[in-house]
């Protein structure tokens, strides 16, 4: 069972070859023989899985079956989860028990979705290799006894659904944290076009960046996901309201995307970017696979593309100073009394706060006084419109962008990468963020040292289903094995 993508477990329960208990048992049963050892949950919820699996039951007996009836997830413990511990992976938040649920989470429920626990991730999902979490680092269920990172900030959950250790997961996606660690797990992150999901009651980064969305095996398991996590919400200020069309197009199979005539953008700037030998090649490979197909290859141009990077990191840690003034130790979270009103503000934030929080905190806040306030964040504004212009202009002659996810296989926790090239790796990804576009990783195949890479579909707003519909083409093509038995080696 714990082999089976969505789509098959949902054909199984329909049948009533299984159960919905009988799949969460092997699911939680996996949670208890890996769960320490890839460190994927900071919160397991056996109990309420198990009612969730009766219920379910229950409704394929009586024929009021949902759409994801019965299947097990592990939920980011970014999101508010009512009456279940939900930390943000922080000191902060260690024992903060929310009293409302997220939407996305409570749409999941109303689904039929099965709560297996809250994965971890970077604190505050603040990281990009999963290490910043105060409840420790995850694993990659890939050569695990290496102890590589499962990517960040999602990487709780893609340790979760690539070992077996949850069918499907949701991530959150600021600068790159649902791609990227699908990418280096084998599996599909898909970053919905900003909007498309909810954001109430998911724990604020950076809001005009965050973004909700699925992380799964196969890619038409991502868009039946997204189906029941998207739509408008009137609780949350930047909701699409095309959101709700595009959820109710996903509940129907991805029909085959005709590759004839369609101009697929290639972006000039990236050719600076160097990237390993072995993703150059599968980079090649889907270039001509596609072009086989009927596709025309165009080379585009976005001038301040190489820019993205400098901007996100002015842009995300303002937006961060902002969201995160919020714990102060006065109403809920950690609290360190002091001597005085500041002196308990200083003492609480220092403890409660990581390292990396804490810096991105104070560049945040930096760029945000009088001094320098028109110097970076408003130049970085500037930028990003500038971007976003240039993407509005490449699609005026392409319909559909591909590119790497990241320029590395995965890597070492214990590596000694400096802040700067931990940024970095957010190269492929942090662009299509800033203008809120839809972006799907997807795996590519595998390098020479036997681990995964990824590459991204990318397309205009709201045009998630094309993109999805020309990353399951690369995902057939690629034909990349990651059941989670040979994942782990079993």
């Amino acid at each position: 069972m714990i082999d089976l993508t969505l789509v098959q477990a949902i054909e199984k329960l329909r049948a009533r070859e299984i159960t919905a208990i009988e799949l969460t048992r092997a699911y939680l049963d996996r949670i208890e023989k890996f769960g320490t050892e890839l460190n994927c949950y900071i919160t397991v919820t056996p109990e309420r899985a198990l009612s969730d699996a009766a219920e379910s039951d229950r409704r394929y007996a009586n024929g009021t079956a949902r759409p994801l009836e019965g299947i097990p997830l592990g939920m980011k413990d970014l999101f508010a989860t009512k009456g279940i511990r939900t930390t943000a992976a922080s000191r902060m938040l260690e024992n903060f028990i929310p009293e409302y649920e997220s939407t996305v989470s409570q749409k999941l429920a109303d689904a039929g979705c099965v709560l297996l626990g809250k994965t971890n991730l970077d604190e505050f999902a603040m990281g990009t290799k999963c290490a910043t979490s105060y409840f420790g680092a995850s694993i990659n269920p890939y050569q695990r006894e290496q102890c590589l990172t499962a990517g960040g900030s999602s990487g709780g959950t893609t340790s979760a659904v690539a070992g077996g250790l949850a069918l499907i997961g949701t991530g959150t996606d600021t600068g790159g944290s649902i791609r990227f660690p699908a990418a280096v797990t084998g599996l599909v992150g898909m970053k919905p076009t900003y909007g498309l999901c909810s954001r109430f009651g998911c724990i604020a980064f950076a809001s005009s960046l965050d973004s909700p969305g699925p992380i799964v095996r196969k890619v038409d398991d991502a868009a039946l996901m997204l189906s029941a996590m998207a739509g408008y919400d009137t609780k949350e200020s930047t909701s699409a309201p095309q959101a709700d069309a595009i959820a109710t197009v996903l509940r129907e199979p991805l029909a085959e995307l005709s590759l004839k005539g369609l101009k697929i953008g290639i972006i000039k700037e990236f050719k600076d970017v160097e990237i390993s030998a072995d993703m150059k090649k599968l980079f090649d490979a889907q270039i001509a696979n596609i072009k086989s197909g009927g596709a025309e290859i165009m080379e585009i141009s976005i001038p301040n593309i190489l820019d993205a990077l400098a901007t996100y990191y002015v842009i995300s840690p303002a937006e961060a100073s902002s969201n995160l003034a919020r714990y102060d130790g006065m109403r809920y979270g950690l609290r360190i009394e002091g001597t005085g009103l500041e002196d308990t503000y200083k003492k609480t934030r220092a403890a409660g706060f990581g390292e990396e929080v804490q810096r991105r905190m104070v560049v945040g806040t930096a760029v945000l006084s009088s001094e320098s306030y028109e110097v970076y964040f408003m130049q970085a504004a500037r930028v990003r419109r500038m971007i976003d212009d240039a993407f509005n202009k490449a699609f005026e002659n392409c319909d559909l962008i591909i590119c790497p996810t990241s320029t590395i296989t995965a890597f070492s926790l214990s590596d000694n990468l400096s802040v700067l090239e931990m940024y970095a790796l957010d190269i492929f990804t942090v662009p299509f963020s800033l203008s809120g576009l839809p972006a799907c990783s997807v795996p590519a195949g595998f390098a020479a040292n036997n681990l995964p890479l990824g590459m991204q579909v990318v397309g205009r707003r709201f045009d998630d289903i094309r993109v999805l519909q020309l990353a399951k083409h690369i995902e057939t093509f690629a034909g990349l094995d990651n059941r989670p038995t040979k994942v782990m080696g079993e």
